[in-house]
Parts: structure tokens; sequence; C-alpha cells
């Protein structure tokens, strides 16, 4: 039976070793030295010496982890299908957040994707047509790469419409859910917008939703205060040649997420609700997507650490009388 440890003696247990084994030097030449001086017996004194270097050396060893014997342990993979969908209207470039509301968003969707390291993503970007930038995935790296090439010109903005975008999320849940082995139950939906949502279906696919169990969370992103949307060097017009002015419109999206069992949060230089959002995801229970039974060396350290304990006991009730008047 082969004895491993978990850890190795590092700068912390040597520097341990290496007071104690100064200090009760110390004490021993001291005791030694009184003794002679008076002329009684300290050959004692090692009692006491053999018993504490006994335990102190028992207590390291419980603290490498001492490992011997084999112990079955279940490995289970727990996780969710979640897709984040941007919009990427021309109303994203709006400045009302600093820097942007689409560069605010691409950071917050990084800080998010760092915190599912289990879960499986994919991203979905919009304006009035939906397209699939990345599937379900595990592969943060790819994620991360299309994230930050993120930007409004890669698709023609001629409105903004959530029902393609969401239409698209649940059509790859589903096919997602069917190549599965064990089928995910744990499908979420994150969408990233202002709200000035243009199309008229958003609400009737809601019911789509609830019986897919799809948990639909918004973002709403911007301030109801609004601000001008960059264009070159100008500001972009209207057909009247007025300066247009983008405002958050949260009604709809706080909408579409009450009906589908969601929450709505906003995002803006006053109030970030992302942190929210993560604990509400979280609280969601995930599929198990595999198991699997391994063997590992068990932890014997209590063993050690009981030892210890029982010599440190016995030390307290001895008493050894080095020096006698």
């Amino acid at each position: 039976m082969e004895l491993t440890f978990f850890r190795e003696l590092g700068v912390f247990e040597l520097s341990f070793i290496a007071v104690f084994l100064i200090l009760y030097t110390l004490y021993v030449v001291r005791t030694i030295k009184i003794a002679r001086q008076v002329k009684s017996q300290f050959e004692q004194v090692f009692i006491k010496l053999a018993i504490r270097t006994l335990y102190f050396v028992l207590m390291i060893v419980a603290l490498l982890g001492p490992s011997f014997g084999l112990a079955q342990k279940e490995i289970k993979s727990v996780g969710k299908d979640i897709y984040f969908l941007v919009d990427l209207s021309r109303s994203m470039q709006a400045n009302d957040i600093q820097p942007s509301r689409l560069a605010r968003t691409k950071l917050e969707l990084e800080r998010l994707i760092d915190r599912f390291s289990s879960d499986r993503l994919g991203l979905i970007v919009f304006s009035s047509q939906a397209f699939l930038q990345c599937p379900l995935t595990f592969d943060r790296s790819a994620l991360m790469l299309f994230i930050s090439t993120l930007n409004t010109d890669l698709l023609s903005n001629s409105g903004t419409e959530f029902s393609p975008a969401i239409e698209m999320a649940i059509e790859k849940h589903q096919k997602a859910e069917n190549n599965a082995v064990n089928q995910q139950q744990s499908k979420i939906i994150v969408l990233f917008s202002d709200g000035e949502d243009f199309g008229t279906d958003a609400m009737s696919i809601a019911e789509e939703l609830q019986s897919e169990d799809i948990r639909l969370f918004t973002i709403g992103v911007g301030t109801e205060q609004g601000s001008k949307i960059p264009q070159g060097y100008r500001f972009q017009r209207d057909d009247s040649g007025n300066e247009i002015v983008t405002k958050l419109k949260p009604e709809s999206l706080r909408e579409l997420a009450e009906v589908t069992g969601g929450q709505y949060y906003e995002i803006n230089n006053e109030r970030n609700e992302m942190p929210q959002l993560i604990r509400a995801i979280e609280n969601i229970e995930g599929e198990l997507r595999n198991s699997k039974k391994i063997d590992a060396a068990a932890n014997r350290y209590f063993y050690f650490l009981l030892a210890a304990f029982v010599l440190l006991m016995i030390d307290m009730v001895i008493s050894v009388k080095v020096i006698r008047i």
C-alpha cells in the first residue's frame, strides 16, 4: 500500500520546522546548563523531547495530506445551455453609457463567460434579422473572439426586432436538446438591447418559450434620458434632417422577461445589475450531462492528527522533573 502526499514540503512547513528546532534546541541547552549548575539529573528532559518531537512530526505529516488506500468518487458534470442575444442596431452606438452601449455590452459579456465555466454558451446577433455567430460551445476562446469583433456594421440596420433572434435561439436550443445524450432542460436566453423593438411578434413567441421551458432574461442597455447616435464626425439624422435621440425603452424588455418567468435588468452609468443576473442564472438548477466513477487515493490525515492529539494529551498529563531542589 503506497503512501502519497497531497502536497510537498513548502516554505511554510520548512519555516515551521526550523522555528521548532531552534526554539526547542535552545530550551534543551538551557535546561541542561541549569541542571549541571545545580548538579541535578537532566536526562529525563529527553523523554519530553521525544514525545513532543513525535507529535510535531505527526502534525506536519497530517498537514501534507497523507493518502493511502483507494476510494471511489463519482464525478458529475452539471451545466446549462445559454444563448446570448446581442442587439447590433445603430442605436447601440449611443454613448449615454461610456464608452458606448455596445462596448459596455461586450465587456459585461466577457465577464459573464468567465463566470459560467461548466456551461455551454452560444452567441446570436440581431437587428431586424438574426444571425448565429457561435453555436453552443465549451470553447471560451472562440466565443471571446466572436464577441471582440462585434460592431453595428456587421448587420444591415433597418430597425430592431426581438422576434427573429428569440425564434432562432429557441430553434437552436431544440436541436441541441435532440442531439444530446442526456436531455438538457436548463435552457436560458439572455437578451441585450436598448429596448427599441419595432417588431410586432415578440410577445407572440412568449408562449413558445414557456412551452419549451426556456428562461428569458432581458438586459436594458442605456438610459431613459438617451443620447444622440454617432455617425462619423456627426450624429445620425432622421428623414427630416433632425438629429436622432435614442432612449432606453424598458417596457417591452420587462414584459418579455416577466411573461416567460425570467427577469429584467439594467446597465447604465448609475446602475449595473449584472451581479443580480449572475445569481439568478446560478440559482437555476443545471442538468446532469454525464457522470463517472474514478479511483482516488483517500486522504487519511485525520489518523495522524488523532495520534498527534493523543500524544499531546499524554505530554500534558505526564510531569517530568528535570531539576530537583
